[in-house]
């Protein structure tokens, strides 16, 4: 049986005109990234996320933001891709897949050498002042918190630097979820990869897919809510399940 899904997701990628990867948290435990949301090991079982990650918290207690993400940026920063990052930049070069739509913001699609990502929730390497727009990278703020709580703009109204990440209030980045919702409209196959499908809007995007036509692909560990309406659910780790299909393809 196990066999048999392998060979029916491979079959459906070769057939596909248009694929699109649809990425969470899943992808990147592998590379030793903690996720937010499993039993047991999710990050907002340790701490509330109201506290840290909402946009209200960070402009009172722009600290307390970081004094949790400080430590979860250095794990970030020295993460590295894992097979199923480079099975899917892999499927990209080969003209099997046209592109990652995902939730991560740990660039680490991009470090296996995907092209075209589209990161709903911004992305963790890239920051900016709040006051004057300024943009800054992830090391400097690792270099101005190593002076300071808070790393602030050389400006004039020392503005806060902000990660360029979504946080809980605040909108997603507008013109990438246009673009990620077209692009689900027009695949043949949209394959999920390690999304637990919990966050909306993103969670809506297989749905959408599927109401136009798609073939849905999901290789997830835990249940998802469009288990039932896909046409391949593989419970296996990502980082075995995608090299696995590219033997296949």
């Amino acid at each position: 049986m196990r066999e048999k899904l392998f060979k029916k997701a491979a079959a459906l990628l070769r057939g596909s005109r248009k694929t699109v990867a649809l990425s969470g948290a899943g992808i990147s435990t592998p590379s030793g990234i903690p996720d937010f949301r499993s039993p047991g090991s999710g990050l907002w079982e340790k701490i509330d996320p109201i506290e840290v990650a909402t946009i209200d918290s960070f402009m009172k207690r722009p600290e307390k933001f970081y004094q949790f993400m400080g430590p979860l940026a250095k794990i970030v920063a020295a993460a590295e891709p894992n097979p199923a990052h480079f099975a899917l930049a892999e499927w990209e070069s080969g003209g099997r897949l046209h592109c990652v739509v995902t939730q991560n913001i740990d660039n680490l699609h991009r470090k296996a050498g995907s092209k075209n990502v589209l990161e709903l929730h911004g992305n963790g390497d890239r920051a900016f002042c709040m006051e004057c727009r300024k943009q800054y990278t992830s090391g400097d703020i690792k270099e101005k918190l190593e002076n300071s709580d808070v790393p602030r703009c050389d400006c004039e109204r020392r503005g806060i630097i902000k990660p360029d990440v979504v946080l809980f209030g605040e909108q997603l980045p507008l013109k990438v979820l246009m673009q990620a919702q077209q692009d689900c409209e027009e695949c043949d196959v949209l394959i999920v990869v390690g999304s637990s499908l919990t966050v909306a809007p993103a969670s809506m995007l297989p749905r959408m897919a599927r109401s136009y036509g798609a073939k849905l692909i999901v290789v997830n560990l835990q249940p998802t809510y469009v288990d039932s309406m896909a046409d391949v659910v593989l419970r296996e780790t990502v980082e075995t399940a995608l090299p696995r299909i590219t033997e296949m393809i």
